[in-house]
């Protein structure tokens, strides 16, 4: 029983994105929005990288937007064109575990 307790903080130590927009596999239908990425725990912004790529293959580095919520990173995307997407991110959480992965989604606008 000691060990499982022991082990516990171990399971909390990696910042666990829990909620962004564009959610993942979202239909966008407008082609500027704020990428909004929410953790569960603080993140250092500044060693955080987010990166847009189109169905092309083209990544574009997106640059951070302040925010007073420290699990929370915003970036605004201008001008999208319709298709698919992917937001590429890697946070370091106040621990110092990274933590990597990505969010899916289309903009279908008029």
């Amino acid at each position: 029983m000691l060990a499982v307790l022991a082990a516990a903080p171990m399971a909390f130590a990696h910042a666990v994105l829990v909620h962004s927009t564009p959610a993942d596999h979202a239909v966008m239908h407008a082609t500027s929005f704020d990428v909004v990425l929410q953790y569960n725990s603080r993140i250092d912004s500044a060693r955080s990288t987010v990166t847009l790529t189109d169905a092309n293959g083209k990544g574009v580095p997106l640059q951070m937007k302040p925010t007073a919520n420290p699990g929370e990173l915003v970036a605004s995307v201008h001008d999208l064109k319709n298709g698919n997407y992917r937001i590429h991110w890697q946070v370091l959480a106040s621990d110092g575990h990274i933590t990597r992965g990505e969010v899916n989604f289309s903009v279908l606008a008029r």
